[in-house]
């Protein structure tokens, strides 16, 4: 670790959900092959939507051109036939109680709806954990846009710059960068240097060791 790394204050977390902290890509895969073969399109692996989730530059939905706003509803159809297939990752709850036995603000930023998020992060007995949820709504702008990173910040009353981002894709580390928090990247989806490349200041192959780097950091 870099020492102007080691030197950086941590006044809250932000936590991406989808690949960060739970596996909820069932939900996902099924609602967006459902839809494209509902809509003539070849099926996708879930490898590649893992990928196209990750990178947040256009919305999955953006496939499907002049089809967009109707494949939108068909995909949240059959996502929520699927809400709660979902199961926590490897040393997720072990982190999130970390945080919260030191009193550390923690929220999560992700671009799913808001709504949907509450409900599966209820479901997993989890929104405890968190102060804030800053879920995709009218009038926000998807990673990699700075947009809902500030916006927790600004819930949370801390400047970014204080602030940790944990994601798994190149949209969270982008979208950290440009709003000024401190980008730690999950290496799965993307390689360690697809991750740097997007702005990673430190990479990680799970949650126990991201427990690992906060367990240094914070007392």
């Amino acid at each position: 670790m870099s020492a102007s790394l080691a030197a950086i204050p941590i006044r809250a977390v932000l936590l991406d959900m989808d690949g960060t902290l739970v596996d909820a890509f069932a939900p996902i895969v099924y609602a967006l092959n459902r839809t494209l073969r509902d809509f003539g399109r070849a099926l996708m692996s879930e490898r590649d939507i893992k990928r196209h989730t990750g990178r947040g530059e256009c919305s999955m939905i953006s496939l499907f051109g002049a089809e967009r706003e109707e494949a939108a509803r068909h995909f949240l159809r059959f996502h929520d036939e699927k809400l709660y297939d979902i199961s926590p990752l490897p040393g997720a709850e072990a982190m999130l109680r970390f945080l919260q036995g030191r009193q550390l603000p923690s929220a999560i930023v992700t671009s799913k709806s808001q709504q949907r998020a509450e409900l599966q992060l209820q479901h997993l007995g989890w929104r405890h954990y968190f102060a804030c949820v800053v879920g995709l709504e009218e009038g926000r702008r998807q990673k990699p846009d700075p947009h809902t990173i500030q916006l927790a910040c600004a819930e949370l009353d801390v400047p970014p710059e204080t602030a940790v981002m944990i994601g798994d894709g190149t949209a969270d580390m982008k979208a950290a960068r440009r709003a000024g928090a401190l980008p730690l990247g999950l290496v799965g989806h993307f390689s360690a240097a697809e991750m740097r490349d997007a702005g990673a200041a430190a990479c990680f192959t799970d949650l126990h060791e991201v427990l690992a780097w906060l367990r240094e950091r914070i007392h």
